[in-house]
This record gives C-alpha cells, structure tokens and sequence, in this order.
C-alpha cells in the first residue's frame, strides 16, 4: 500500500471533524443571535409587571374558629390590568388563597390560563373555601378576639407563572407573586347597636412582585 492511500482515511477523518467543527460553531452562533434579539426586544419594549386590585371579597358563611382549626368560604373579586402598550401577558398558572397571620387559611383555587392583551383587564370571581384547616393555637387565639372585636385583617394572595408576549415571540417563564390586604369589619344598621355580619371594607389596590 502506498504512502498516499496510507494516508487518506486520516484525511476523511480530519475532514469530516472540521465539517462537525464547523455546523457546531454555526448552530452556536445561531442561538447566540437569538438569545441576543430576544434581549434586544425586551429590553426595548421594557415590559411592565401587571397591576392587580381586590375589588371585593364575600364571607358565604361566618369564620368559624374551632380548637385549634378555622373554616371559611369566601368569594373573592379580583382585577388585574395590563400597563403595556405592545406587550402582552400569558398567566399559565395563577394559585389564589387566603392568608391570616401569614398562615393560609383557605385551599389554594387554581385559575384557568388566560392571555391579557395590551391595556386589557381581566377580572376572576373564584370561591375560596376550608374546612377545619389546622392552625397554630395563638392564630386561632387572635382571629376569635378579632371576630369579637368586629375587625379581621386578611390578605388574598395569588402565586403564579407568566409570560410575556410580543407578536409571535413569547418570553421564558417568571414567576408572579401577588398579595392583597383584605380588612373586613362589622357593621352598624342604622338606628341600632347590634354588629352585622363581617363585611369588606373597600376596594384595595395589591403588591405585585414579578
């Protein structure tokens, strides 16, 4: 065998390595080039987070405190508004529930995926309930002296996913956290002493963390 033919299955090897080399390198680039108009999109567009108020929250029954345990039904209203003019939302999971003293007091109630467009709002009414949910003896202490003193503070809080949307590209997941005080309060009918049912307060704009 000759010195040449030898000497030509290294040379296909040694192409065949470039051309790998060369696809590896294209490929590199080509998602460099869009990690990189992503980027430029966003940060262009400069998407602000959405805005989120608690329009209304209904006690279906009284608070019942048991020893040590609560149970609640509640309808909540909440709204929330998209601020940008180009830029759409893509909720892909929202989790509401309802905290008291930073423990929850209710079963987190999925919402369904929703797409908000631009300026758009959006408004949910689910129900939020519990029965005898387990918490800490000073809790169930606090809310039966607040519910006798006719003033409970709670908070809605909403935990989920979203992304943001620009045409046909959409963005990579982050993560929303919202929380909404809810201050309800007993009543007064006119002409009379004797407390009503708990009521909510008003309307109240919420924190939004994105």
């Amino acid at each position: 065998m000759s010195k040449g033919e030898k000497q030509h299955p290294h040379r296909h090897e040694h192409h065949l390595r470039r051309c790998c080399g060369c696809m590896a390198s294209c490929l590199l680039a080509l998602v460099l080039v869009v990690a990189f108009v992503a980027l430029v999109v966003y940060l262009a567009l400069r998407p602000s987070k959405p805005s989120f108020y608690l329009q209304d929250l209904q006690l279906r029954r009284p608070i019942h405190v048991g020893d040590p345990s609560l149970s609640a039904s509640a309808q909540v209203t909440l709204a929330s508004r998209n601020p940008n003019d180009r830029v759409g939302v893509l909720y892909k999971r929202l989790d509401v529930f309802v905290t008291y003293r930073d423990e929850p007091v209710t079963a987190p109630v999925s919402l369904p995926p929703q797409y908000q467009g631009h300026r758009d709002v959006t408004v949910w009414s689910p129900v939020l309930a519990a029965e005898a949910v387990p918490v800490a003896g000073y809790v169930a202490d606090a809310m039966r002296q607040d519910v006798a003193a006719g003033f409970v503070a709670l908070q809605v809080k909403v935990d989920g996913r979203i992304k943001w949307k620009v045409g046909s590209w959409v963005s990579g997941s982050y993560h929303l956290f919202v929380s909404c005080p809810a201050v309800l309060s007993a009543g007064y009918p006119a002409g009379g002493s004797n407390a009503t049912a708990l009521k909510f307060a008003q309307p109240t704009g919420c924190s939004v963390e994105v």
